[in-house]
């Protein structure tokens, strides 16, 4: 009978182990999903603002100022943050001893003097974030390395690079947005996914006239 208790504590024990791991696989990959599906919808939403452009990448953090559409569902909170911008900031940094992949978002703005604070708000938090800064953070993924790569011109460039064939910056002081946007992330080991992942990103009017 003990052998018998003993065998099947271990089957439960095996058993339970395994659900575990499941979990944390599938809490895992939908981590990663969520965020690279977060990443695309950023984009997608990307809207010029007069002397901030819209889109930056210092080699830290890339920024995004971005507009709120409301889809007509939600709450009425969000309802009300329809037409407001937001300024969103990717980058990676140590949370916990660990490496991770991070997007930081302020709140709804609608004055040129709040975006413009924000958008310096997200720079320094890729640099020297404050303890309320770190409070808009949310974590992704466990990362080794992630980098951005702009589609100029016909060519995947490093997005710190000058454009090939650009010679110098427009008359306006803003630059123009790349046609796609390459993210490629160097997931850590040791957790269900690991290795390079590179995802895509065309801007949808590239190429129409």
């Amino acid at each position: 009978m003990a052998l018998l208790a003993v065998m099947a504590w271990r089957g439960l024990d095996a058993m339970a182990r395994a659900q575990e791991q499941t979990r944390v696989h599938s809490d895992d990959v939908m981590a990663l999903q969520a965020g690279l599906a977060q990443w695309g919808t950023d984009l997608d939403a990307l809207t010029q603002m007069p002397a901030l452009g819209g889109l930056d990448f210092d080699g830290r953090v890339l920024r995004i100022t971005r507009i709120y559409r409301y889809d007509g569902t939600g709450s009425a909170a969000g309802a009300a943050e329809a037409g407001s911008v937001r300024v969103v900031a990717w980058g990676a940094a140590m949370v916990d001893g660990k490496r991770q992949w991070l997007r930081w978002q302020s709140g709804p703005l609608r004055e040129r003097a709040e975006l413009q604070v924000a958008w310096q708000q997200a720079a320094l938090w890729g640099q020297n974030p404050s303890d309320v800064l770190r409070q808009q953070q949310v974590a992704v993924v466990a990362v080794d390395d992630w980098q951005v790569y702009y589609f100029r011109n016909n060519a995947w460039t490093n997005a710190l690079s000058t454009a090939v064939g650009e010679q110098s910056a427009p008359a306006s002081g803003q630059a123009a947005l790349p046609d796609g946007v390459r993210l490629v992330l160097t997931l850590s080991g040791g957790q269900t996914l690991s290795g390079k992942l590179t995802r895509d990103w065309a801007r949808p009017a590239a190429g129409k006239s």
